[in-house]
């Protein structure tokens, strides 16, 4: 996975809130990669929503006191910089990411609303509420901005069994913006029924979020940036897809049920077994097409 050395990074899509005090308190929405991931864990250990970090309360303010000196900012200014630093990869990724949702939206004759994405450490208070590193990463349909601890990659690798690697990151986030254009769609709204199991909307929303993540990689090396009408993303190599779909398939429920619960449990999946997980990242890698994403059929 290669960035183009001389491109210049818009670090204005993404909010760097590491290292910033974040008051507590308010409600958690999953969602996201693994969305609940570590409130299905819990569920099957018996530990309940205070022990995971997540609040029923009511829902938290969404500022916090925000650090002063943005790292990525400071850091992430160059293609070459997201070719060396973890962070400003995240940034590369969100910029390649839009761009080429935009470039969607425009060929519909139809304009793109960007989401943000904010980087923060341990806590966060969200238009969704609050939420702990513990949900993993996710999106809030509320302020429509994806939120992502970077610790979280670690866990991917060392708990959930995932190859690791930049793609394997890429497709988190890829994954993550699936999310938003379903908000910006109505399927997301549409699909809130709150049931589990291998046919709910539940699992295909995150399927079709996985497919509109393959979607954005089959044109990664082809979307211009807007700055330099060249590619940001210059290379995806066989083995970054392989890392792609070793890490959608550490996600699947029946992955994550059998490690630990020790027994797989299809009515109560909300996110997809690692076979279809990895069925429909394919799917949107293989065709480019948006339109080859309807889980819901």
């Amino acid at each position: 996975m290669q960035f183009d050395d001389d491109a210049d990074l818009d670090t204005s899509q993404v909010q760097d809130e590491r290292g910033s005090r974040i008051p507590g308190g308010g409600l958690t929405v999953g969602g996201g990669v693994v969305g609940l991931l570590a409130l299905l864990a819990g569920l099957f250990f018996g530990i309940g929503p205070q022990e995971l970090g997540l609040s029923s309360g009511n829902s938290g303010n969404p500022s916090g006191t925000a650090s002063t000196d943005s790292q990525v900012a400071q850091s992430c200014k160059k293609g070459r910089d997201a070719n060396t630093r973890e962070d400003c990869r995240i940034v590369g990724v969100v910029n390649s990411v839009q761009s080429f949702w935009k470039q969607e939206y425009a060929r519909g004759g139809r304009a793109y609303n960007p989401a943000p994405t904010k980087l923060f450490t341990d806590r966060t208070n969200t238009a969704c509420g609050s939420a702990t590193s513990a949900v993993g990463p996710f999106y809030c349909p509320g302020d429509h901005k994806v939120y992502l601890d970077l610790g979280f990659f670690k866990e991917l690798t060392d708990k959930f069994g995932a190859r690791g690697g930049p793609f394997a990151e890429a497709y988190v986030v890829a994954h993550e913006y699936g999310h938003h254009i379903q908000n910006l769609t109505g399927t997301l709204a549409r699909s809130q029924d709150r049931k589990t199991g291998e046919t709910s909307n539940s699992v295909k929303v995150e399927l079709q979020a996985d497919c509109y993540a393959g979607v954005w990689a089959h044109h990664a090396t082809t979307t211009p940036d807007p700055a330099t009408g060249r590619p940001l993303l210059k290379q995806l190599s066989q083995q970054d897809i392989s890392d792609g779909l070793s890490a959608a398939a550490a996600v699947g429920d029946d992955r994550i049920q059998e490690k630990f619960q020790g027994r797989v449990t299809p009515e109560s999946w909300t996110h997809g077994s690692a076979a279809q997980r990895q069925q429909w990242f394919t799917t949107g890698y293989r065709t480019g097409s948006v339109a080859a994403c309807d889980t819901f059929r």
